[in-house]
């Protein structure tokens, strides 16, 4: 699968979750190395009423159950905004061998923007980072979410 197809699908994954429960537009897929999709997520904070309940997250734990094992060597994680601190440990603690993304997060990403955790020397685990796949369309999303808002 190609990353702007999978991007697409992340993107509409984000997009229901923002129509259905009023969080904020994020979507995250996962691949197995064959590129077959292991699983989904998206934010769920709103919804769950619960502060780590990000698209990557969730994704991430259905992964690791899905697949049986924590170690997601080999995976790829195709994500529509800079992963956030939390989220770029999760990444790491998970082995994810590359990380996708489509927009940049000035405000909040610590993988490129504010900070960039997975790529700091001192990182035992360093996944591959493919970022702007999508960006225009992501970034899209998001600002018309928050103009929604306001």
């Amino acid at each position: 699968m190609k990353y702007e197809e999978a991007m697409a699908k992340a993107i509409e994954l984000a997009r229901a979750a923002a129509s259905a429960s009023g969080d904020v537009p994020v979507g995250a897929i996962i691949l197995n190395q064959s590129g077959e999709v292991v699983s989904t997520g998206a934010n769920q904070r709103e919804l769950s009423h619960n502060p780590v309940a990000h698209a990557e997250i969730i994704a991430i734990q259905k992964a690791a159950s899905a697949i049986g094992n924590w170690r997601l060597d080999g995976c790829t994680l195709i994500v529509t905004l800079e992963p956030c601190a939390m989220c770029a440990g999760a990444i790491a603690q998970a082995r994810i061998s590359r990380l996708v993304f489509g927009a940049w997060d000035e405000k909040a990403g610590a993988v490129g923007s504010k900070w960039d955790l997975l790529r700091d020397p001192r990182q035992l685990h360093k996944p591959e980072v493919v970022s702007g796949v999508l960006a225009n369309e992501c970034a899209t999303l998001l600002a018309e979410f928050f103009e929604e808002k306001r």
